[in-house]
């Protein structure tokens, strides 16, 4: 006997996808395996599993575990994909994954130019560093430019700052784009010479009493446009 397959059961078991989405997808920098993961990812939203591992979505698809993780990665660093924190009924803190920042971009006027400025922040980060950033580290960048406002261009003098000054760490840079912030900072050439001003103090300083004056040059010329 042939099971009876309910067209009703079929409709309602959809998942919407944005037709500029696929129209998309490549102006944003995003590739077809990317979106399979993004498509994956609505797919268990809309199935309330709010926060399926790297296996999961591996098991819907070709690509390994390991290149599932490394994609989610990619897309929260190019703001694509953020994690929030929620207080479940027993509160206890539960996480879940929100594609909020891909449909923001999706359907607000945002260049193209700005979207890969943005993403290469984060590869300059990791080189910095070393290694992949953590979500943590990546979620701050991603504060930097979206809740703070600052400029890409302004947050690589930071982290260059932090680099020369032998203080690589996310407080320390954080510290800096606070303080630029606060002194009406929004630009390179700003920096530059706050910068400037600040290392010649300090060697003045130092000269004054009796030590080796230092070379601040150093402290300035990186910030040069690139």
């Amino acid at each position: 006997m042939t099971k009876f397959i309910s067209f009703q059961d079929i409709l309602l078991n959809q998942v919407q996808v944005p037709v500029r989405l696929l129209d998309k997808y490549t102006t944003l920098g995003l590739n077809e395996q990317e979106v399979m993961v993004i498509l994956q990812l609505l797919r268990f939203l809309q199935e309330n599993n709010d926060f399926p591992t790297p296996n999961d979505l591996a098991n819907h698809l070709t690509i390994s575990e390991k290149d599932c993780a490394n994609i989610l990665r990619k897309l929260i660093q190019k703001n694509f994909l953020s994690i929030e924190q929620l207080e479940n009924e027993e509160n206890r803190i539960t996480e879940k994954y929100s594609l909020n920042p891909l449909w923001k971009k999706l359907f607000t006027e945002e260049t193209e130019e700005q979207t890969q400025e943005d993403g290469t922040i984060f590869i300059l980060f990791e080189q910095e560093f070393g290694r992949p950033l953590s979500p943590f580290e990546i979620e701050m960048i991603n504060s930097w430019l979206d809740e703070d406002k600052i400029e890409p261009s302004l947050i690589k003098a930071g982290l260059r700052e932090s680099v020369l000054m032998g203080k690589l760490n996310f407080k320390y840079i954080d510290r800096i784009l606070r303080e630029w912030q606060k002194k009406g900072i929004h630009s390179v050439e700003q920096a530059r010479k706050a910068s400037k001003a600040f290392h010649e103090n300090q060697s003045a300083k130092q000269h004054e009493s009796g030590g080796q004056k230092r070379d601040t040059s150093i402290y300035y010329n990186w910030l040069e446009e690139e």
